[in-house]
């Protein structure tokens, strides 16, 4: 019998339970707003009041201007474009650490693929992220006097993006379950990992000893094409793909294996 290596036999059982996922999509959705008044709007609203507040301190009060060099000249929109990669990366990477405990009931009362969690995180946090582009790409539109035709590749960036992040998800889950720490550990990790990628400021204002992170670091590539796509007609350099597919493979097969491993404890510890 060929053995398939766990992201090939995830995807098989994806296909096979994608009416378990939706549902699962949906009811995440729904709790993160329920019992407000304005619901999904929530989603669009605490980011853009994040950029407003960024764009006054860096702007305004830090003085941070973009070179000629650099993909457009409105920070507002430079610092929008690499918002929304970070978000949807940061959100699906953080609240898959506790998914299997806020799913504890069906994972240790029925026979419940455990891996499509944090997946339903990601494509639950991935409707939020559609809302902020169409955003984007209206703002683009009104401000810049330009759509790039090279939007359509938008898709599969995010996949790209969604690989890495379910990789990254499945392993802090997994550790999670036995460590509960490990979210605390998380959030210091991110906070390290959202400064080490260039978001608010440009590439070139990193000191030259710290570029070698940049260079590790998966979200520069993916937030560089990104602003290539929203705000410019320029085609992303193709090995920025090239880097961030291969990062992301790497890490979806090894928070495969590794979630793979992890799961057969969790009916003794849920």
């Amino acid at each position: 019998m060929v053995r398939r290596l766990p992201g090939t036999l995830f995807l098989h059982n994806l296909v096979e339970k994608r009416g378990l996922l939706a549902q699962l999509v949906r009811r995440d959705f729904e709790q993160r707003f329920v019992g407000s008044a304005m619901g999904w709007l929530w989603g669009l609203i605490h980011p853009l009041v994040q950029l407003l507040s960024w764009v006054f301190l860096f702007q305004f009060v830090l003085k941070v201007r973009l070179g000629a060099g650099d993909v457009t000249r409105n920070y507002p929109l430079y610092l929008f474009a690499g918002m929304l990669p970070w978000f949807l990366f940061s959100d699906t990477v953080q609240r898959s650490a506790t998914s299997i405990l806020d799913h504890a009931n069906l994972i240790t009362k029925t026979v419940f693929p455990a891996e499509i969690v944090p997946v339903s995180v990601f494509l639950s946090c991935l409707i939020s992220h559609l809302l902020g582009l169409a955003l984007m790409v209206g703002a683009a539109g009104i401000f810049l006097n330009q759509i790039s035709i090279f939007l359509i590749l938008l898709p599969l960036y995010i996949l790209v993006l969604g690989l890495l992040a379910v990789g990254i998800g499945w392993i802090v889950a997994g550790l999670h379950t036995f460590l509960r720490d490990t979210a605390q550990v998380l959030s210091v990790a991110l906070t390290f990992w959202f400064f080490a990628t260039p978001i608010m400021v440009t590439e070139e204002q990193y000191p030259a000893w710290a570029h070698f992170l940049l260079a590790a670091n998966p979200l520069v590539y993916l937030v560089r094409s990104y602003r290539d796509m929203l705000l410019s007609s320029r085609l992303p350099d193709p090995r920025d793909l090239a880097v961030a597919a291969a990062y992301a493979a790497a890490t979806f097969v090894i928070g495969g294996l590794f979630f793979r491993h992890m799961k057969r404890g969790f009916a003794d510890v849920l």
